[in-house]
């Protein structure tokens, strides 16, 4: 099995050395180190071809012409990777030394995972730990962990959260199904990625911060902290539900667009399984989204969506359902 590293660059000179450097310093190398750079116009450019001169493994930079934006690049990048397995790599983390080879492990264990994923240890600029973990951050507690245990990852990928590129490898026979990444929805490359491929493969989690996921004033997306939430019960449950608001002309368009491309593909990926889920997902989204207005024409509504099960499986149950009956979208 080889490894590639995908890795893209936008005026990153401040912290990209230390990045580099933990690349290098894997106790499993990656076999090549892709770098796409997006127009920098600070030092990043000489900080590649340093470190290129002297890496134990081949590193390409490629420069774009244009800037492409961080998903374009993206997209890019995994596109000239030439290894069985893609790992992406932001500029500014710091790898922990046995990442690649804990990600390898799991690839080689398990033939019908197409994609795994880590937990981080988010730190400061300067590398401290903020005392907490990136998977805490984005919500990614126990019970959508036994949802992924349980084969329903397209329930816990769909929103396009859960899943930080700067933790993920995927197998490269997969690329063509994830490739190109669209522009216009609300999720980027690692959120698409992650949910193309966990629809017609396994999805492997690690619970290990195989990475320093460091926050500063210029990333893009951070990891704020965020309170464990235990399942709710009862009449706090109710109120959780009540407060919570949902995108769902923006889920929508997510799983229709992941619909077109599966079925796009079918005849290479089976699919069959995930358009049927999907296909009920949407189903309930596009319910929810669609209420009539006043509680009594809502009624109707919310029931039929309560005995078909769905707010059972795609929402918090009856908390949810008392939320659509007693709120307007």
């Amino acid at each position: 099995m080889k490894i590639s590293v995908a890795m893209c660059t936008y005026n990153g000179a401040r912290f990209l050395r230390e990045q580099l450097q933990s690349i290098a310093a894997q106790t499993r190398p990656p076999d090549e180190l892709v770098v796409c750079d997006d127009q920098s116009t600070d030092a990043t450019r000489e900080i590649i071809e340093d470190f290129a001169a002297s890496a134990p493994f081949p590193v390409h930079l490629y420069l774009n012409e244009q800037n492409l934006g961080s998903t374009k690049n993206f997209e890019r990048a995994i596109k000239l990777c030439g290894a069985d397995v893609i790992a992406l790599a932001d500029q500014d983390d710091v790898w922990l030394p046995e990442k690649l080879e804990r990600i390898e492990d799991c690839f080689e264990r398990e033939p019908e995972t197409g994609l795994v994923f880590t937990d981080a240890e988010v730190v400061d600029e300067n590398l401290k730990p903020l005392g907490y973990r990136l998977w805490q951050s984005v919500g990614f507690g126990e019970a959508q962990r036994q949802l992924i245990r349980n084969g329903r990852v397209l329930d816990v990928l769909l929103p396009g959260w859960t899943v930080t590129g700067a933790t993920m490898a995927f197998r490269a026979s997969f690329r063509n199904l994830a490739l190109e990444i669209p522009t216009d929805l609300a999720l980027i490359h690692d959120g698409w990625i992650a949910l193309l491929i966990g629809s017609v493969a396994g999805v492997t989690f690690l619970d290990e911060p195989l990475i320093k996921y460091r926050q500063h004033a210029r990333q893009q997306i951070g990891a704020k902290e965020r309170k464990d939430e235990a399942a709710a019960v009862g009449l706090d449950g109710a109120r959780d539900a009540l407060r919570r608001t949902n995108s769902y002309d923006e889920m929508i368009a997510i799983g229709t667009r992941a619909q077109q491309r599966l079925t796009e593909h079918s005849d290479v990926y089976k699919s069959e399984d995930a358009l049927r889920k999907l296909d009920e997902r949407l189903k309930h989204l596009r319910a929810r989204a669609n209420l009539p207005p006043g509680k009594f024409n809502r009624a109707g509504c919310v029931l039929r969506e309560l005995l078909s099960g769905r707010y059972r499986r795609y929402s918090n149950g009856v908390f949810s359902a008392v939320k659509d009956l007693l709120t307007k979208h």
